[in-house]
């Protein structure tokens, strides 16, 4: 089972979910979260506004290594959110995924009940908010949105999809050509269409590409997409030459970044800082029973790495289960303690 594709446990929308921790935010502090929530035998669902696991991962670097996690020399993203995922399964995680929390309020308890915009309310002993960045929506390529679904892509969860096609990536960031070392192995063709001559790319990422013989087009725009049912063909045009070319294409990739926002969860009453939620030490927020993990969070000294979020999340979920039950341990004991 890949997660990119399929997660376990998964409800439908409008449902009505009663659990005692909720997560908002499927990336890699929510998905150890809900392992954590689990080993402490504690119930948990996780929301996210994107239809699978992994966050910004799943969506923007699936085979991408990364080399800061802790134990891992270097480890795919796809396989990293896989690891998450099978860790959490053995407790059940409810994933609610392709829905986005909207509204938070209180039942007569004063626990929180989230809403989401597909209708489903989960009334939680506490919330774990760990959103990343946030909602983050790409930057549309202009030309193609008639396309979308029939050729344009945003991403690119799983790379096989697009065996044997002409390619044209359209971007000059590290994703745009980290999608075109990815897809050049399996591709008839590759072409990076940037508008500019100069890349915010990393200079090694941008070698990379060259030295596998990728065309690199500069000062380009993309201008139109044509296709009578999928797409067939693309029309970029030199800015400054105002001369066209045609270039055969299956696919396109809109790299062209995220604009990234809080959302709804603004909206929350939470204490913003710099538009990321201030936490103190035990990870809470403003809000009572609500908490927050990874970087969409904010406080002096914060470093932004997974390897953070990790224990982020781990200490939110533990003073969650002290407020959820103010009898129980805020130290679980060990993992190696556990019968097996």
């Amino acid at each position: 089972m890949s997660v990119l594709t399929d997660v376990p446990a998964t409800t439908s929308a409008a449902d009505v979910v009663d659990t005692d921790i909720l997560i908002i935010g499927a990336g890699p502090s929510g998905l150890y979260g809900a392992y954590y929530a689990g080993f402490r035998g504690l119930r948990v669902a996780v929301m996210d506004v994107l239809p699978q696991c992994g966050g910004q991962i799943s969506a923007m670097y699936p085979e991408k290594p990364i080399f800061d996690i802790a134990g891992f020399p270097s480890v795919r993203g796809r396989d990293l959110v896989d690891g998450l995922v099978a860790q959490a399964e053995p407790y059940g995680p409810v994933y609610l995924l392709g829905q986005r929390a909207v509204e938070l309020s209180r039942d007569e308890d004063g626990h929180p009940v989230v809403r989401s915009d597909t209708g489903t309310t989960v009334r939680a002993g506490a919330v774990v908010i760990t959103g990343g960045v946030g909602t983050f929506t790409p930057r549309p390529l202009p030309a193609g949105e008639d396309y979308l679904g029939r050729g344009q892509v945003y991403f690119v969860p799983d790379p096989s999809v697009h065996t044997g096609h002409d390619i044209v990536i359209v971007g000059g960031g590290d994703s745009a050509f980290d999608w075109a070392a990815t897809l050049a192995p399996l591709a008839r063709s590759v072409k990076l269409v940037h508008r500019r001559d100069r890349f915010r790319a990393h200079g090694a990422t941008v070698e990379k590409v060259r030295s596998l013989g990728i065309e690199i087009i500069t000062d380009t725009e993309v201008t139109g997409l044509h296709g009578a049912d999928d797409l067939e063909k693309v029309t970029i045009r030199h800015r400054l030459t105002k001369d066209t070319r045609t270039l055969p294409a299956q696919t396109v990739v809109a790299a062209l970044g995220f604009t990234a926002d809080l959302g709804p969860l603004q909206n929350w009453g939470l204490e913003l800082q710099a538009r990321r939620i201030a936490v103190d030490t035990r990870m809470a927020t403003s809000l009572p029973r609500v908490f927050a993990a990874g970087d969409i969070t904010d406080y002096p000294g914060k470093v932004r790495l997974i390897a953070v979020g990790f224990g982020e999340v781990a200490t939110a979920v533990n003073n969650a289960a002290t407020v959820i039950d103010p009898e129980a341990m805020l130290f679980p004991g060990h993992s190696t303690e556990k019968e097996n």
